[in-house]
């Protein structure tokens, strides 16, 4: 997934929208953009919603933010939405990895009770977000099977933390939201999970946000959430490897796979070692993706 938009999960006008923006997932959002008095209409809502639109032939993937495992809301989040059958589930701060394992139970049971496939709902978790699970970023790898992302967040962090700012004059992160953002990074892949860039919260500023998508596309990252639909374009393209990096990395696949034994290969004057075709392998793996293959 290149691009994962939210969108409150009590507008139809703006779930309709969302559907027309070319957006590989859509994030029905049950948590911040929710007020409190409209949560049980948002679910009611999302899960028609969800019913809705899972006929579709070409639809994006449909996930669903539930309320934080600290309050006393996710249990109704998930019984409200889960007889639909959503794609996933978002879950916002958690404090470690159990509380990944505490919800892949919770949806064993409303798989059950709903009729539906077991471990078919995908869990993607917003970490980060309160500090106390940047301290426990380890616990996320193996904390279930169900796990497939992990993004981060700046905003309640900052919050928690009491920061004034998380950006330089420049526009920059400040330091403590880079280490977030590495360890984002760096916890997805040691996982086996997708790592997927945080929000970039001035929807208008679009070349601000070119910039910073492929600087995470860069540095490693396969997608970023969005909070616009203008945004998503700008986001798919630069997840989206071009031809040339694509044929690249077709040749490098098939040097080794000529020389199945070799450590290292040769190619247009340059040697390429096992780590080359690891990267050149999530290439590929990522073009097929983003063509539907």
């Amino acid at each position: 997934m290149r691009s994962l938009l939210f969108v409150p999960g009590d507008s139809d006008r703006k779930i309709a929208k969302a559907m027309s923006s070319g957006a590989d997932a859509l994030i029905l959002d049950l948590e911040d953009s929710v007020a409190l008095d409209r949560k049980e209409e948002a679910r009611a809502m999302t899960r028609d919603f969800i019913a809705s639109a899972k006929g579709q032939e070409k639809r994006p993937r449909l996930y669903v933010r539930i309320n934080a495992l600290a309050t006393d809301l996710w249990s109704a989040d998930l019984e409200g939405v889960m007889p639909a059958g959503p794609d996933g589930i978002i879950l916002p701060k958690p404090r470690s990895g159990e509380d990944v394992h505490r919800l892949s139970l919770a949806l064993d049971h409303a798989e059950e009770r709903a009729g539906l496939k077991q471990g078919s709902t995908r869990i993607v978790a917003i970490a980060t977000e309160v500090p106390i699970c940047v301290l426990n970023m380890a616990s996320f790898v193996g904390s279930s099977g169900r796990l497939e992302g992990l993004t981060w967040g700046a905003e309640d962090l900052s919050a928690e933390v009491g920061s004034t700012a998380t950006r330089e004059p420049n526009g920059s992160l400040t330091s403590p939201y880079r280490l977030a953002r590495d360890l984002c990074l760096f916890t997805a892949v040691s996982a086996g999970v997708q790592p997927i860039d945080t929000v970039f919260i001035d929807f208008r500023d679009l070349d601000g946000l070119r910039a910073e998508a492929a600087a995470a596309a860069r540095d490693g990252f396969t997608g970023k959430l969005a909070i616009h639909p203008d945004q998503v374009p700008i986001i798919n393209a630069a997840f989206t490897p071009s031809q040339r990096e694509i044929d690249h990395a077709r040749d490098i696949v098939a040097m080794f796979a000529a020389s199945p034994g070799a450590g290292v290969i040769s190619l247009n004057g340059r040697m390429y070692d096992r780590p080359h075709l690891t990267r050149a392998e999530r290439v590929l793996a990522r073009a097929g993706l983003a063509s539907g293959e």
